[in-house]
């Protein structure tokens, strides 16, 4: 299963044409504080966000090619706040002059009915997961640290169990296309963090499901 980018801030201003850069890795258990620790000596605040997330994959088949894919996800931190749904775009991982994988983004907030919208829409729901952990901020920057849930009894957020004994890390910044020199700052923040965490260019499209 592919891990979640979580609570990405939603497009603004109209602008559609966003890009997502993203590295990626994971974190053992036993090496979480250490990490942490680092973060909020590098990051612009010393206490980061902390979020729990549930998120829903809705696909809507076509005749042909690939599936549309949507991500449909609520806060459970903060019940009142909106769903978030996103869309991302097939990964541009063959310019090896990037540093940071690179994909077409799209997140706009919605109303709580946004899954029975979703599903009179024609998508059916694939998986549904929670993600947990704290978001650290470094100008434009975004890292992401949490851990991956599945849940157990359909619709119940309560009932869930940990996918692994490790918290995914995203490092990630959203910026209008075209501004690939962003992915130098990423390469050198992830260095920063080493030898704790590997940030990598990870392509989702060869990760299992």
């Amino acid at each position: 299963m592919e891990a979640p980018p979580v609570t990405v801030m939603p497009v603004t201003g109209g602008t559609i044409n966003m890009m997502e850069y993203l590295l990626q890795g994971s974190v053992l258990d036993q090496g979480l504080e250490s990490l942490l620790h680092r973060l909020r000596g590098l990051c612009d605040s010393l206490e980061p966000e902390t979020f729990t997330d549930h998120e829903l994959v809705y696909f809507l088949k076509g005749q042909q090619g690939s599936p549309f894919i949507l991500r449909a996800r609520r806060s459970l931190s903060h019940p009142n706040a909106p769903w978030h749904v996103r869309y991302l775009g097939q990964p541009e991982v063959g310019d090896k002059s990037r540093h940071a994988l690179v994909r077409n983004c799209v997140d706009v907030s919605a109303s709580h009915s946004l899954p029975e919208f979703l599903n009179e829409m024609g998508f059916r729901m694939d998986h549904e997961f929670v993600t947990s952990g704290h978001i650290f901020r470094k100008g434009a920057m975004k890292i992401v640290v949490g851990t991956v849930s599945r849940i157990l009894v359909p619709g119940n957020t309560e009932n869930t169990e940990r996918i692994s004994l490790s918290s995914l890390v995203e490092l990630s910044i959203l910026a209008p296309a075209g501004q690939d020199t962003v992915s130098e700052d990423m390469r050198s923040f992830a260095e920063q963090l080493r030898p704790l965490i590997h940030l990598e260019k990870v392509d989702p499209t060869k990760q299992r499901h």
